[in-house]
């Protein structure tokens, strides 16, 4: 993401979680957010249009600290189940997801790269 990507991906983050003051586990939960969403699409930069998709990965990992391996809870007569991320947001990432040819992905260059 560039700078001002970032920026307002945190400030959202921190609109989601009001409770949560700790800037720099906000900033590593987006960074790891990213990783993740660059890692399953194959590409090596972020299309904007997955910033948003980005910070809501790490409101899901925000709100799994702490369960980390668990399937599924129970506490006070209540049951959780546990998904990686909501199918929503894997049916955005899909959508950007580039195909293997020989084993290897082929990116488009931006078009601010393909200028001249």
């Amino acid at each position: 993401m560039t700078d001002a990507q970032t920026t307002a991906a945190l400030e959202r983050l921190q609109r989601l979680i009001p409770e949560e003051s700790d800037t720099e586990l906000l900033t590593q939960l987006l960074e790891d957010a990213e990783a993740f969403a660059l890692g399953y699409t194959g590409r090596r930069t972020l299309p904007s249009q997955l910033v948003t998709c980005v910070g809501d990965l790490a409101v899901v990992a925000y709100n799994r600290l702490g369960t980390e391996g668990d399937g599924a809870r129970s506490e006070g007569g209540e049951s959780y189940t546990f998904n990686d991320a909501p199918r929503r947001i894997y049916s955005i990432l899909d959508m950007y997801r580039l195909a293997r040819v020989g084993g290897k992905y082929h990116e488009a260059e931006s078009s601010e790269n393909q200028e001249g």
